[in-house]
């Protein structure tokens, strides 16, 4: 019996990510009301299935949209900003005083805009933004059809958004209401860093993290300097507060992680804690490195994150995969730490588990939404193709994204972006570089 779907998509190979390091080919994927509803030998979709539209992607790998499992989006107008510094003075002397003489809800909208389009054209069709204004990242992402998880940020001290702690709290919970009514939109709590926050809203945000059954987001062991100012101020090691504060458990994701114990990493397995890896600003930054073959190994899982372009500088996040594949092992000594199908499923499906969206997005599976991208193989650096997933991870630029589908909606079709106005994306970004040098 022959079943009506909306998209057909014929590509010349599928890789689901699950099982791992599967590639089918001459496989096709059929679409229905967003949602895949068959993944099936060529022959058997020809006679199965009566699309609308059929996607002819001869020479194209089509493969889970990636999953950007931490950046600040709206930061992309400040890209490039203060290069070639560590992080507390780039962050104290120029990105703080910044923000503080800028961010507004128009730098927010405009900065959003601005890297969502480079992140669609870069194939990520999911995002989990810890910034100000995330009522106003919520709104740009949905316009363009991107699935977004907008951090409830929290601190201590005074900005755009908020006064104080319990102002950021409180506005927080009046977002997590709101984010509900968008589609493809959620909310993490989205405390800055153990730095930034004092234990009392700390306290706080694990119990409305608890009441309302949504994870928290938040930077941790990032450079050795947060491990030794913690232990001047506070008498133990940032990861050590944290687990007596019970800010620790499966809905943790943690973000950078460059300075861990032995102790640490099979804690964090104990915990079912996330750990995001965000190799190329860490390296930036010269933060450290993240042990990720050893997380992997303890059984943590891992995602990639780009961080946000003021301190990468790109949102590139098949360039982050690869970065992450190559310093994983110069790290462990050992070439055979985080192979190729490894470091895809941690930019796909270890984002979405993060997340705690994997039953819905990561991996092409029957039920799952149809959020997708295909990628052009026939171009003279990924030729020849021995091995596709290799290619992917290792040879692949962005530019050879060509189409990027979310819950079965195209937001580009061959390199042309249909949901974001890039020509009101860059003029916007124009703007504030002429005032930001004023």
């Amino acid at each position: 019996m022959t079943q009506n779907v909306d998209l057909l998509v014929l590509p010349r190979w599928i890789v689901p990510v699950e099982p791992l390091g599967t590639v089918l080919e001459r496989h096709a994927m059929a679409v229905d009301q967003g949602r895949i509803v068959g993944i099936v030998p060529l022959e058997q979709a020809r006679e199965r299935y009566r699309p609308a539209e059929t996607l002819e992607l001869p020479d194209k790998v089509v493969m889970p949209g990636l999953v950007n499992a931490h950046t600040h989006a709206a930061m992309s107008l400040f890209s490039g900003v203060a290069d070639d510094l560590p992080l507390m003075e780039w962050l104290q002397n120029h990105i703080w005083p910044a923000e503080g003489a800028h961010v507004g809800e128009q730098f927010c909208e405009d900065g959003v805009r601005l890297a969502l389009a480079e992140m669609v054209r870069s194939g990520t069709t999911c995002i989990n933004d810890m910034y100000f204004f995330p009522d106003v990242t919520a709104r740009v992402a949905a316009e363009a059809g991107v699935r977004a998880t907008v951090g409830l940020i929290v601190l201590d001290f005074p900005t755009a958004w908020a006064r104080d702690a319990d102002e950021y709290i409180r506005k927080g919970l009046d977002l997590h209401d709101a984010v509900r009514e968008i589609p493809l939109a959620h909310s993490i709590f989205a405390p800055h860093a153990p730095y930034t926050v004092s234990d009392t809203p700390l306290t706080r945000v694990r119990r409305f993290a608890n009441e309302l059954g949504i994870g928290v987001h938040m930077h941790l062991h990032e450079t050795a300097d947060e491990i030794r100012q913690s232990l001047q101020q506070f008498g133990k090691r940032p990861w050590q507060r944290l687990r007596e504060l019970e800010m620790l458990g499966p809905d943790f994701v943690a973000v950078h992680m460059t300075q861990l114990t032995d102790e640490e990493i099979a804690q964090a397995a104990e915990y079912g804690v996330h750990v995001v890896h965000c190799p190329e600003s860490n390296l930036k930054l010269a933060s450290g490195f993240a042990p990720i073959g050893k997380l992997i190994t303890a059984g943590v899982n891992v995602a990639i994150g780009t961080d946000g372009a003021a301190s990468n500088n790109d949102l590139d996040l098949l360039g982050e995969t690869r970065t992450a594949a190559l310093v994983a092992k110069a790290v462990a000594g050992d070439a055979r730490t985080l192979p190729a199908p490894e470091a895809l499923r941690m930019a796909t499906l270890g984002g979405a588990r993060a997340l705690g969206l994997d039953a819905e997005i990561g991996s092409l599976e029957t039920g799952k939404s149809a959020d997708f991208i295909a990628i052009d193989l026939s171009a003279p650096n990924t030729q020849p193709i021995y091995n596709v997933i290799s290619q992917l991870v290792y040879a692949v630029g962005r530019e050879q994204v060509t189409d990027v589908f979310v819950a079965g909606r195209a937001l580009m079709r061959d390199r042309h972006l249909l949901t974001i106005d890039q020509a009101r994306a860059l003029a916007q970004a124009a703007h504030w570089q002429q005032k930001i040098h004023a």
